[in-house]
């Protein structure tokens, strides 16, 4: 009796210090990360968070105003237009940016060869590039004094378009928004296409139907999920804009402003004029809008139907 009702409690406590050990290995192995995350985005985060909520000014000091800032950024003209310039960039660059990587994706899909896996590593160079060393690349092309796009157009005796200029500096940053992201979006979409049952092509074709209608009315309609994860990428990516206008300022003569996109705004804030307060506030504010933006989204499109689904 002794030995048989040790042996069911013997067995329990083996269970757990076996469980405990496992617990002990799984926190090593997470440890590392967890400090990582905690020291360089969660507390950054939280203290950027406490600031928003405090005013610092030469003759009062610095007092807490709970959501004063936040008032004052969505009152603040700079921060409005910033906000409106990138939806503007979104309404344009993210349709176009899927378009050129759903267009590639198709193509590479259907050509099964070596120049195939050549093109796609080529077409999705461009996003292992940093960003700063693209923007500076594209800010040479663009010159207009040495850049061999001018020494193009001076062959043939015209003059090249400046899109460094003010008027021409929106479809510029397109043009390079587009290049860098277009190869990465591609090879979500090529992935999406290789997970599709070659099944359905060949019933497709047993019936009569076309190349053509092969894309039309299977493989696009079963991108559809992968097609609505990179237009949220793109969406939360560009209400973010800041890299490419940032290091493009120099090179723009004026085309670009402190104020030009809400990051380049709440940078201008923090580290030029000493305004950390006001920069943190007009970041979370941001952060609001894109929290908006991309629900809203979602949503829309989850009541339209389950064509996303």
């Amino acid at each position: 009796m002794t030995a048989s009702t040790a042996s069911p409690l013997t067995k329990k406590g083996h269970r757990r210090s076996t469980n405990a050990r496992q617990n002990r290995t799984g926190w090593l192995f997470v440890g590392p990360f967890a400090i990582v995350f905690l020291a360089f985005l969660v507390l950054p985060i939280g203290f950027a968070l406490y600031l928003s909520l405090f005013q610092k000014s030469l003759i009062g000091g610095t007092r807490f105003v709970l959501f004063g800032n936040y008032a004052k950024a969505f009152t603040d003209p700079s921060f409005l237009d910033g906000v409106w310039f990138v939806i503007r960039f979104s309404l344009v660059l993210i349709p176009l940016q899927m378009a050129v990587s759903l267009a590639i994706a198709l193509m590479l899909d259907i050509v099964v060869s070596r120049f195939a896996r050549f093109s796609r590593l080529m077409i999705f160079m461009p996003y292992a590039i940093p960003t700063v060393i693209g923007a500076l690349m594209w800010g040479f092309l663009y010159s207009d004094n040495f850049g061999p796009l001018a020494e193009l157009f001076e062959t043939f005796g015209a003059t090249a378009p400046d899109f460094l200029s003010r008027g021409l500096i929106f479809y510029g940053l397109l043009n390079i928004v587009t290049w860098q992201w277009a190869g990465y979006y591609m090879i979500i979409l090529y992935a999406a296409l290789q997970g599709i049952d070659p099944t359905l092509y060949e019933a497709a074709r047993i019936d009569g139907a076309s190349q053509w209608q092969i894309v039309l009315r299977i493989k696009i309609p079963l991108l559809a999920p992968a097609l609505l994860l990179i237009l949220v990428f793109a969406l939360i990516g560009t209400l973010q804009f800041f890299n490419e206008p940032k290091i493009l300022q120099q090179l723009a003569a004026g085309a670009i402003p402190d104020d030009f996109t809400p990051n380049m705004y709440a940078y201008q804030q923090a580290f030029s004029l000493a305004n950390y307060n006001y920069g943190s506030a007009i970041s979370f504010a941001l952060g609001a809008v894109v929290f908006l933006c991309v629900y809203i989204f979602l949503f829309a499109t989850r009541k339209r139907g389950s064509i996303f689904s």
